[in-house]
């Protein structure tokens, strides 16, 4: 493994996707140059043994290889995925506030909000506009460059500032666009307009009917450390999953049966036409095998590696810790356990997951949270459970997970991608 050169096709498909939408773009591309065919779910299908296919849908995408020597009683190798990250998403309207423009915002799932102060933003998304057509379309957008700020309040006029503060995220986080504007909302939107135009300029529309866009830092990924051992970068969960699944599935040879689940909204509940929770796997699945039979018997045969970061042992936190369970950087991939199925990891799988690694020559972790602090979870348990397939969660070792930049070893992303490629081409699945 040439860790470098791993990280930093890392490095590269991190910085290009700001958003989910932009992520599954940018896998699709991939997969097209692969040999991947693409797939639309309004069209009529007419799968072939031997042949790739992927298919998106509302920032999730699913690709998948039917085996040349294989059918539905080989099963498919699954690697599961999550494509979202917290984030601060813009509200519609613009706000005058005392002399200055300012972005409303939500917060996006749990994001750990201290580190979005003090910082350049910049802002990307997905724009629905009318097209000259009079037809709805969506175009991607993304400013590359700082564009936003939230700055604190001077220790001088907050005296408690280093005693801990809480932060009103309607009154606090709203980020500053620009000085006062005559019209504010007109003028921002003509702003979209331009990016629009800048970005898509072979799509011609009469205005901009909504979007979604959100706020996130433009900083680069990047090495740190005495020995550069560390990977500092944002939306390390889940991007760092979704390159290594990619990778992984482009390399799952064409004789088995290979599938990359990448859904969006995981970090908000997954409950959405293209989150875990929704019909979009089992949609798939039905259009693969159309007999019920048949399905049941390649999910019953099939297995998910469903691929989160976890929790590594923090050196300044060490009392967050199971003691007997610290997960560490540069120390190979983690196994995620919890007795409550908030992981979807069981004794058997788990089993799997060590003979992977062992046949791999990669070191295996346990993760489990300590037994007096809530858990979080995973597409894992979701995705298993309406497939009604065995899985594990397994992730790569991250400090400051959900923070606006986050951390893991410089070896974790290549080390995981062995471990997953190795799952994808050994040549059968444990029984």
């Amino acid at each position: 493994m040439n860790y470098s050169e791993f990280n930093n096709r890392l490095f590269s498909f991190i910085d290009q996707s700001p958003t989910p939408f932009h992520a599954i773009k940018n896998t699709s591309i991939s997969l097209e140059d692969q040999g991947f065919l693409h797939l639309r779910e309004n069209e009529t299908w007419n799968l072939e043994q031997g042949k790739r296919y992927f298919v998106s849908r509302s920032g999730s995408l699913i690709a998948f290889s039917l085996g040349s020597e294989t059918g539905c009683h080989d099963g498919f190798r699954i690697i599961g995925t999550h494509s979202d990250s917290p984030a601060l998403k813009i509200k519609p309207h613009v706000k005058k506030e005392n002399g200055y423009i300012t972005l409303g915002v939500e917060t996006y799932g749990s994001p750990v909000l201290a580190g979005w102060f003090d910082r350049p933003l910049s802002l990307a998304g997905n724009i629905v506009i009318l097209n000259k057509e009079n037809r709805l379309e969506e175009v991607l957008v993304d400013f590359r460059k700082p564009l936003l700020y939230i700055p604190s309040l001077a220790i001088h006029l907050n005296r408690t500032a280093n005693d801990g503060i809480t932060i009103n995220v309607q009154n606090q986080l709203s980020p500053i666009l620009t000085q006062s504007l005559d019209n504010p909302q007109e003028s921002f939107f003509r702003r979209l307009y331009e990016m629009i135009n800048s970005s898509s300029p072979d799509k011609p529309f009469a205005n901009i009917s909504s979007f979604d866009l959100y706020c996130y830092d433009p900083a680069k990924s990047a090495l740190w450390g005495l020995d550069q051992e560390f990977i500092n970068a944002p939306r390390l969960d889940n991007l760092l999953s979704c390159f290594v699944g990619r990778e992984a599935i482009k390399n799952c040879p064409d004789t088995v049966n290979g599938l990359l689940i990448c859904s969006n909204h995981e970090e908000v509940g997954s409950r959405s036409e293209s989150g875990a929770l929704g019909s979009f796997a089992s949609d798939i699945f039905k259009r693969i095998y159309k007999d019920a039979e048949t399905r049941a018997i390649c999910l019953n045969n099939s297995f998910l590696l469903s691929l989160d970061n976890a929790h590594a042992h923090h050196p300044l936190y060490p009392e967050k810790s199971d003691a007997a369970h610290e997960v560490q950087l540069n120390g190979g991939p983690v196994i995620k356990l919890n007795a409550n199925q908030r992981y979807a990891t069981s004794a058997k799988t788990a089993a799997i997951i060590r003979c992977l690694g062992s046949e791999a020559g990669i070191d295996i972790q346990d993760f489990v949270m300590r037994s007096d602090m809530a858990c979080g979870s995973t597409i894992g348990p979701l995705t298993s459970s309406r497939l009604g397939i065995a899985a594990a969660d397994v992730g790569a070792p991250t400090w400051g997970m959900h923070a606006i930049r986050e951390v893991t070893g410089t070896r974790d992303p290549g080390d995981l991608y062995t471990l997953v490629h190795h799952f994808v081409n050994r040549k059968t699945l444990f029984s």
